[in-house]
C-alpha cells in the first residue's frame, strides 16, 4: 500500500493506491504533531505493507517525514517534476490536491530508485549551519558593496590606499578616513564598517562550528584535491545518508552532473542537465574548477577531453561527471559517520 501525501504549509493531502495504482483511500490532515499523528495511524489501518511518498519532505513536509521515520516507516521522497508529469496522465482539467496527492502515490508506486528524505539528524544541524553562514556571507557582500559606495562619494580615490573591505589592515584604514567626517553618509558608513566587522567575528565562528562537526564526522572528503572543509561540510549536509543512493549513476542524477540525452535520428548527444540539487551541484563545480586549473590528473582529464573534439565546457562537465562519482565512492567508504 503506498500512501502518497502532498504537503502544504496548513494541511497534508493523503491518498494510499494499492499494487495496480487503484485509489483505496483519501484524506485531509492538518500539518501539525497532532495531525502527522492522526495521519500515520489512518495510513495504518489500511492492509499491506505500507511506503509513505511526500513530494515537499525538505519543506513543509520535513516535519512529517521526521515523525515517520522516528516511527520506523519507509518513507520516500518524489520529485515534483514526476508528479506534473504523471498529473498530465490523469486526464482531469485543472489542478488540485487529490489529483495531486494521486499523482504522487502512483509515481511511488512505479519508480523503484526514489530516494528517502535528507537525514534530519547530524546532518541537519550541519546543513542549517552552512546555510546561515553563507546567509551571512551574503549579508557582508551587500554591506560591503554599500561601504564603497559611501567611500566613493566621502573619499574620492580612496581605493588606493583601501584595496579591499576584507582585511583587518585595510578596515583600520576605512575607519580612519571616516573619523573626521561629521556629514550624516559617513556616520552611516561608519556603521556599516561595525557591521562589517560583527559579521566577520560571526562568520568566523560558525566556520569554527562547521570544521568541528566535519573533523567529528571522520570524512576524508577533504582528502580530494578541490574540497575545503567548507566544501565538504555542503556536501555532508546536502547528501545526509549517502545510502539513500543505489548507485553512483543514481547520486550523479541527484546532484545533476549526469547529462541528459538529447539525440534524434542519426544524432547522438547529450544535453546539459539543469535538474538535481544544485547546491550539491555547484559544490561539485567548484572541485572541477579547482582540479582541472592545478590537478595534473584533473588538467590531464580535462585535455584529453579536449582532443576528442570537446569544448571546455563540456569537458569540465565530463570532468564533474566523473568527479561525481569519485565523491560518491569516498562517501560510501566513510561508512558509518554520525547521521
Amino acid at each position: 500500500m503506498v500512501i502518497g501525501i502532498d504537503s502544504h504549509k496548513e494541511t497534508l493531502a493523503a491518498c494510499a493506491v494499492d499494487d495496480v495504482g487503484r485509489q483505496e483511500a483519501a484524506a485531509e490532515f492538518p500539518n501539525s504533531r497532532a495531525g502527522h499523528a492522526s495521519l500515520m495511524d489512518w495510513a495504518l489501518q489500511l492492509p499491506g505493507d505500507h511506503v509513505f511518498a511526500i513530494e515537499g519532505s525538505g519543506g513543509f513536509g520535513r516535519s512529517l517525514a521526521t515523525h515517520l521515520a522516528h516511527h520506523r516507516q519507509t518513507v520516500v521522497e518524489v520529485p515534483s517534476r514526476l508528479t506534473a508529469r504523471e498529473r498530465r496522465r490523469l486526464r482531469t482539467p485543472g489542478k488540485s490536491d487529490p489529483g495531486d496527492v494521486l499523482a504522487i502515490s502512483r509515481v511511488a508506486l512505479r519508480e523503484d530508485h526514489l530516494p528517502q528524505p535528507a537525514s534530519t539528524g547530524w546532518s541537519r544541524s550541519l546543513r542549517e549551519l552552512v546555510d546561515y553562514r553563507e546567509q551571512l556571507v551574503g549579508e557582508r557582500t551587500r554591506c560591503a558593496n554599500r561601504l564603497h559606495a559611501d567611500l566613493i562619494e566621502l573619499s574620492p580615490g580612496y581605493q588606493v590606499g583601501v584595496k579591499n573591505l576584507v582585511s583587518k589592515r585595510y578596515l583600520a584604514r576605512t575607519e580612519l578616513l571616516l573619523a573626521d567626517n561629521s556629514l550624516t553618509r559617513a556616520g552611516l558608513a561608519r556603521r556599516r564598517l561595525q557591521a562589517l566587522r560583527r559579521l566577520d567575528l560571526e562568520i568566523a565562528e560558525l566556520k569554527r562550528e562547521i570544521t568541528q562537526m566535519v573533523e567529528a564526522s571522520g570524512t576524508n572528503l577533504t582528502a580530494i584535491t578541490g574540497i575545503s572543509t567548507l566544501g565538504a561540510a555542503r556536501i555532508l549536509a546536502e547528501v545526509g545518508d549517502v545510502r539513500r543512493f543505489a548507485s553512483e549513476n543514481h547520486f550523479a542524477s541527484a546532484t545533476g552532473t549526469a547529462p541528459v540525452r538529447a539525440s534524434s535520428g542519426s544524432v547522438r548527444r547529450h544535453r546539459l542537465n539543469r535538474g538535481g540539487n544544485r547546491r550539491l551541484n555547484r559544490a561539485i563545480h567548484t572541485v572541477a574548477l579547482v582540479q582541472a586549473q592545478i590537478d595534473p590528473r584533473g588538467r590531464a582529464y580535462v585535455e584529453r577531453r579536449r582532443t576528442e573534439g570537446k569544448s571546455w565546457r563540456e569537458a569540465l562537465r565530463c570532468l564533474k561527471r566523473h568527479l561525481s562519482n569519485v565523491i560518491y565512492r569516498q562517501l560510501v567508504k566513510d561508512g558509518d559517520r554520525p547521521t
